[in-house]
């Protein structure tokens, strides 16, 4: 007995030791297909976490034998992305319309109108609020007017967004409240935008509202709507984080709020009563301005507050975009841009002195030429601004060398493609719309190509995202082969504007982005593998599981 203790106590004491001296983490994922999405797009099978970053990626064999973890997450073989950052999207105004009336995807006037009456017989106090129509969509591709909202609704202001954000129909108690009247001059002197108004019978020369309200026209009745409480803002936001994790999405470019709303997701996420990683751009007003230039600037491991937006000009599919030429399908309309061009000008010049990022709004083939030609007058040619232009839609094959020449970054949609492809030509003509949606065309410019959504204009699927970009086709398969396709993207340069790309055009590539030694756990583990499965597939795929700082935040039941 006294040799056999002796012959084991060795070996006993050697694995004791090479316990005790294996490096504490916190958590330790193996056996996974881990796309690093790192500069030479390595594979990895574990990953090392503490203290909510990535300690170490290798083998499973190499980092058991490393390290003494105090979670095991075995992944079986599922394949680990780096958590999905939506370049371009509107998290609280999502979260604020999951609160109202969801009319995407109707498909008639009629339909919208039972919606309502639905929505209003359980709701039946304050405004009536809808978002997501589009007349593209209809039957009769008409703007529709509010004569049967009024007829229903005669004591209760209803306003209703078109999908774009860019239009809407308001019924006259909403023009009451904002105190407007067809013979105002406001109306009459409005500059980037319209609003319908009509003559109440033959030769009557008594004129009163359609109800259509386009661009800049939509903030004269919408800024009447009362804000949200702080309670239902709180809700409104958990509502969509959760939304938004459980589709893989770690981090969120928000394009366009007030300084107010962003110091109260600031305030929510130190409370540690919101998780979702924000990058928030400012909307272009003097109170924001002024905030930015205050020196006040909020950057947090959550939240980051560094960008403007900017609007050039509306939306194509309710021919606000400002184009060269007339729209094909509209002789005699080029659209409109939202401001003078004295003032994207004095703008720009105020933000290269400040270091602070540009991010435009631009869709028309105009609007991203005048935007164009203004950051290249201020940022003189290659430069690491990352000024960006959002959209980036419609671009004259003349100008595409500009976003090269000045280092201008344009954040694109796929998924706008494959919306709009149905009716872009209509708009644009044969030969215009081949400079549309042009994302290989743009990513050869700079190398990198961020991408979004536009969500809630588009759905919040990254898988649609990833689709759109790679097939370009809807999810009935059309068209068969594919629209514009020498524009599409590969796997590879998807899955980089889904995650390092978007982070780069944050600023923040050095933070997340990828799976690598020093960054935030923020991953993703899916039951299909993005770069192999069939392209019929890939709206299939499911999230499995959603890590943030290495916490898990959404596991599919």
């Amino acid at each position: 007995m006294k040799k056999l203790i002796t012959a084991v106590l060795p070996a006993i004491l050697l694995f004791l030791l090479s316990c005790t001296s294996k490096e504490k983490i916190d958590l330790l994922v193996f056996n996974g297909t881990i796309y690093t999405v790192d500069s030479s797009f390595s594979g990895k099978e574990a990953m090392a976490i503490k203290d909510g970053k990535i300690v170490e990626t290798g083998t499973t064999a190499e980092l058991q034998k490393k390290y003494s973890a105090a979670g095991m997450l075995d992944a079986e073989g599922k394949f680990i992305y780096p958590g999905f950052i939506d370049a371009h999207a509107h998290f609280v105004g999502y979260g604020l319309g999951l609160q109202t009336v969801n009319l995407v995807g109707t498909a008639s006037w009629e339909e919208i109108i039972d919606k309502l009456k639905a929505f209003a017989a359980t709701n039946p106090d304050g405004w009536l609020i809808g978002r997501g129509w589009d007349q593209n969509d209809w039957t009769v591709k008409e703007f529709p007017d509010n004569k049967l909202l009024n007829e229903l609704f005669p004591d209760r202001p209803v306003f209703l967004t078109r999908v774009d954000g860019h239009a809407a129909i308001a019924n006259q108690k909403a023009f009451d409240i904002a105190g407007l009247t067809p013979a105002d001059e406001i109306i009459r002197n409005l500059k980037g935008g319209e609003i319908g108004v009509m003559e109440t019978g033959p030769f009557s020369h008594v004129y009163k509202f359609t109800g259509l309200l386009i661009d800049n026209a939509v903030d004269l009745v919408s800024a009447k709507i009362p804000a949200p409480t702080e309670e239902q803002f709180k809700k409104a936001l958990q509502a969509a984080e959760k939304n938004c994790f459980a589709l893989g999405l770690t981090t969120i470019d928000d394009c366009g709020l007030d300084y107010q709303q962003a110091l109260a997701i600031y305030a929510l996420q130190q409370k540690k009563e919101l998780k979702m990683r924000l990058y928030i751009m400012l909307s272009d007003t003097r109170a924001n301005i002024d905030y930015l230039h205050s020196d006040r600037l909020t950057k947090t491991d959550r939240i980051n507050i560094r960008g403007v937006k900017v609007y050039a000009d509306g939306a194509l599919g309710s021919r606000g975009a400002c184009l060269l030429e007339p729209y094909h399908d509209k002789p005699g309309w080029s659209g409109f841009l939202l401001s003078s061009l004295n003032h994207f000008d004095s703008l720009a010049q105020v933000l290269r002195k400040r270091d602070l990022q540009m991010c435009t709004h631009a869709i028309g083939d105009s609007g991203n030429r005048a935007i164009l030609n203004i950051y290249a007058k201020y940022l003189k040619g290659k430069n690491d601004l990352r000024w960006r232009i959002e959209h980036a839609q419609v671009v004259n094959q003349n100008d595409f060398n500009l976003f090269g020449a000045n280092s201008i970054i344009p954040s694109v949609q796929p998924t706008h493609a494959t919306s709009d492809m149905y009716w872009a030509a209509d708009r644009l003509g044969a030969e215009r719309v081949k400079g549309a949606y042009a994302y290989k065309q743009l990513l050869q410019q700079n190398g990198w190509l961020p991408l979004g959504t536009d969500f809630p204009v588009e759905d919040i699927s990254t898988f649609k995202t990833f689709y759109a970009a790679v097939v370009r086709k809807d999810a009935k398969g059309w068209p068969e082969a594919g629209y514009q396709m020498e524009n599409a993207l590969t796997r590879e340069e998807a899955l980089r504007g889904m995650t390092i790309w978007a982070a780069k055009s944050n600023f923040e590539e050095k933070e997340k982005g990828s799976l690598e030694k020093g960054k935030y756990a923020d991953f993703v583990i899916l039951d299909k593998d993005l770069m192999k499965v069939a392209d019929t597939d890939i709206l299939n795929t499911t999230v499995l599981k959603t890590f943030l700082n290495g916490e898990k935040v959404y596991e599919k039941k």
